[in-house]
């Protein structure tokens, strides 16, 4: 294989390792929306702190997501135009993550159910999702188009 091909693949590899990551800041966000009566059972921390300290969290890792995000498009992805795969390559580690939280912490307690309204913030922020991320990656690749 020539220089070329194995910089090709090297690079997809790297792809797909940042797409896990990406992954990561919807799942991180999922498991505690839907886990906060499971979190306020297993910890004894009253249900209104439970929900104040999940929605603290996931701003403030979405805020310190997205500055990594960005130094990760620029640094680890080299601002190509490639990196826009990212868009639809976190959708099946998100999958995958979702899977096995389920498969090896499953909800025993039927308390432990989440709200109904539950399911329409997830499904409006995976919604928007692709579109933050394609905003972080056009970002970051102009960024790095800038400074060339």
């Amino acid at each position: 294989m020539d220089d070329k091909g194995i910089n090709g693949m090297k690079y997809w590899v790297k792809l797909n390792l940042v797409s896990a990551a990406f992954a990561l800041l919807p799942f991180l966000g999922t498991e505690l929306l839907v886990n906060v009566y499971r979190i306020s059972r297993l910890t004894g921390i009253p249900l209104g702190k439970v929900n104040s300290s999940v929605n603290m969290t996931i701003v403030v890792s979405s805020v310190l997501a997205t500055i990594l995000f960005v130094w990760v498009v620029c640094r680890i992805l080299q601002g190509r135009l490639m990196s826009f795969f990212a868009v639809i390559l976190w959708i099946p580690y998100y999958v995958l993550y979702v899977f096995l939280f389920a498969l090896l912490f499953p909800i025993a307690e039927r308390a432990d159910d989440p709200n109904p309204a539950t399911g329409l913030l997830l499904m409006s922020g995976l919604i928007v999702y692709p579109f933050y991320l394609a905003g972080i990656l056009a970002v970051g690749t102009f960024r790095k188009w800038g400074r060339r």
